[in-house]
């Protein structure tokens, strides 16, 4: 059974950092594309990163790019999410998501129905 758990959640202000983890157990770690997306009060969930299985490429959200990093180490089944410079437009609850697929390289790695399993969520509250 797929389990992914998120921590590092937390109220920071505008300007501030956070860095979000996901531990993940159940498949193979190193075979699947790994993302965050987030979803804010009223909002539809939105797409903020990707990792691919290797770690060597990643993807962004306009919204995040260049103030965000997303990492992984296949080693300990992690992956993490360093937020800097956070907005209150950041606010949201953050989500671990694993790719349904094996080693996918097509582009719909921003798309919600290509991820099978979800964390709980964690909730980033950015204070202006």
């Amino acid at each position: 059974q797929v389990q992914l758990v998120e921590s590092g959640g937390g109220l920071v202000q505008a300007g501030g950092s956070l860095r979000l983890s996901c531990a993940a157990s159940g498949r193979t770690f190193s075979e699947y594309t790994m993302a965050w997306f987030r979803q804010a009060p009223g909002k539809e969930r939105e797409f903020v990163a990707a990792i691919r299985w290797s770690g060597r490429i990643t993807y962004y959200a306009d919204s995040v790019k260049g103030r965000f990093t997303i990492s992984r180490d296949n080693a300990k089944n992690t992956v993490t999410l360093q937020m800097n410079s956070l907005k209150p437009e950041d606010t949201a609850v953050y989500y671990c998501a694993q790719d349904r697929s094996r080693y996918y390289y097509g582009s719909g790695y921003s798309s919600l129905p290509q991820y099978a399993y979800w964390g709980q969520g964690t909730q980033v509250t950015v204070s202006s």
